[in-house]
C-alpha cells in the first residue's frame, strides 16, 4: 500500500461557499495561460517533490474545511514588482470533502495524508453542500 500523500491546507479568502470559489477560479484571472486554475503564493514549498506524488490543496471556506483539488504541478511566477512566486496549479475537478472547522491561519500549511479528511463520494458528492454557518456548527459538535 502506497503512503498517504502530503497535501496542503489553505484558507480561500474571499469564498462564501464551493461554489464562489470555483466561479472564482474560472476567471481569467484565477486562471493560468493553460486555462487551468492556479493560486499563486509568496512561498515555495519546500517538500515540492512529496506534493506532486498526487497531494491536493484542502480549501477552508468560512472557517470550514470542505473540499480539496488535486495539485498538479508548481510553476514559478515572476510579479510586475520582480519578486518570485508559486502559482500552484490545480485541477479543476472540486471534490467535497467530509468537514472539519478550522482556525484562521496565514498562508498555507502541510497537511499529512493521514490526517486528510476523507472524500465525500457516491450519492452524497452530488447532493447539494450544506451553508457554511450550519456545516460549521454540525462539525463543531461532531456530528459532520
Amino acid at each position: 500500500m502506497a503512503p498517504a500523500p502530503l497535501n496542503l491546507i489553505k484558507l480561500s479568502v474571499g469564498s462564501d461557499s464551493i461554489e464562489s470559489m470555483v466561479a472564482w477560479q474560472a476567471s481569467r484571472r484565477a486562471q493560468g495561460a493553460d486555462g487551468l486554475p492556479r493560486h499563486v503564493t509568496r512561498m515555495w514549498p519546500r517538500r515540492e517533490a512529496e506534493l506532486l506524488e498526487g497531494g491536493s490543496i484542502y480549501w477552508v471556506i468560512q472557517g470550514v474545511l470542505q473540499c480539496r483539488q488535486k495539485i498538479l504541478r508548481l510553476d514559478e511566477v515572476i510579479g510586475a514588482d520582480g519578486i518570485r512566486r508559486c502559482a500552484i496549479v490545480l485541477d479543476p475537478e472540486v471534490v467535497r470533502t467530509a468537514t472539519a472547522l478550522k482556525r484562521p491561519f496565514q498562508g498555507w500549511r502541510y497537511l499529512a495524508g493521514t490526517d486528510a479528511p476523507a472524500d465525500i463520494s457516491g450519492q452524497r458528492a452530488n447532493e447539494e453542500a450544506l451553508p457554511p454557518g450550519l456545516s460549521a456548527a454540525l462539525a463543531d459538535i461532531g456530528v459532520l
